[in-house]
């Protein structure tokens, strides 16, 4: 039984087998439309979520298996003090997989350890987001070509975007990614990622403020908000919120090929006259999302389709 709490967890090679199996699903869904028939999937959701939650119950569905699970924490058990390795006990009983997002870092992991079947990390604080990465290379690979040799541009809360701190320990493991890290002073990414990551792969980076010194050298601009949830004070977040705001005026800035993902939500750091420009990939990237966890989900529960 294997788990999926990082991007790291997979090696490149599996990482691109996995890529692969939801491009087949993507061209042949109909070849994938019973394989989970009698599974069941439970989404432990302690924090709010649209489109991570809705889509791992999609790909289930889309595989004929069925979902069950709660969406936030008051209605679950957790609002009676039941601990996550009670629940994962339970839920076990239950499912045949879990995907569990919850607003402790490392949560899913201590889940993990005491789960008789596989639990997906679907997001963990401020740490890691490892299904979003999933689907993020999908994107890039299905609509760029590859995974190597691109400069991507990640502007934004580098500080507390989970999504970025697992975008970029994957992207690491590609020859040629350069990486311009676009934020205020405040949200800067964090050390840990700088130093143990960036540095010590080698890889080329910059750090800026300015989103229009960067647009122009960008192959990929990945957007994200400024999350209220990781503020501690709501002046903070006022402030730094506007920082960054992606209009049809900048994007002049970008060349013909750069295309514009976002993990979604967004707020007002895209601007929606920029959803007509068909260098606006962030809806694909949804329909990417659903490809990938299906293809997880076979992975995790070694169900193989001829």
């Amino acid at each position: 039984m294997r788990h999926l709490m990082s991007p790291l967890d997979f090696s490149t090679e599996e990482m691109n087998q996995l890529l692969d199996l939801a491009n087949d699903i993507e061209k042949n869904p109909d070849k994938y439309a019973h394989a989970c028939d009698g599974k069941k999937i439970a989404t432990l959701f302690y924090e709010p979520s649209t489109r991570t939650r809705l889509s791992f119950e999609a790909a289930m569905m889309n595989l004929g298996g069925k979902a069950l699970g709660f969406s936030s924490a008051s209605s679950s058990s957790a609002s009676k003090g039941e601990s996550v390795s009670d629940t994962i006990r339970v839920i076990s009983c239950f499912a045949d997989i879990c995907a569990m997002r919850h607003p402790k870092e490392g949560a899913p992991l201590v889940a993990s350890l005491s789960s008789t079947i596989p639990v997906i990390n679907a997001g963990d604080g401020g740490h890691q987001h490892p299904t979003q990465t999933l689907t993020d290379l999908l994107t890039i690979r299905s609509l760029k070509g590859h995974l190597d040799n691109i400069t991507i541009g990640l502007c934004g809360d580098l500080k507390f975007g989970r999504t970025v701190h697992s975008l970029i320990e994957a992207l690491v493991r590609y020859e040629g990614v350069k990486f311009v890290l676009i934020s205020p002073e405040e949200l800067r990414i964090p050390d840990y990622i700088r130093d143990d990551v960036l540095k010590a792969s080698g890889h080329e980076f910059e750090e800026v403020i300015r989103l229009e010194d960067a647009l122009p050298k960008l192959d990929l601009l990945y957007m994200t908000r400024v999350q209220r949830e990781r503020f501690f004070n709501e002046d903070d977040y006022v402030r730094m919120k506007d920082f960054y705001i992606l209009d049809k005026e900048k994007m002049k800035l970008a060349g013909p090929d750069m295309l514009v993902l976002h993990p979604l939500p967004r707020v007002n750091e895209i601007s929606t006259e920029v959803d007509a420009d068909p260098r606006a990939v962030y809806f694909k990237q949804v329909q990417y999302g659903v490809y990938v966890r299906m293809a997880l989900i076979l992975t995790l529960l070694e169900v193989d389709v001829c």
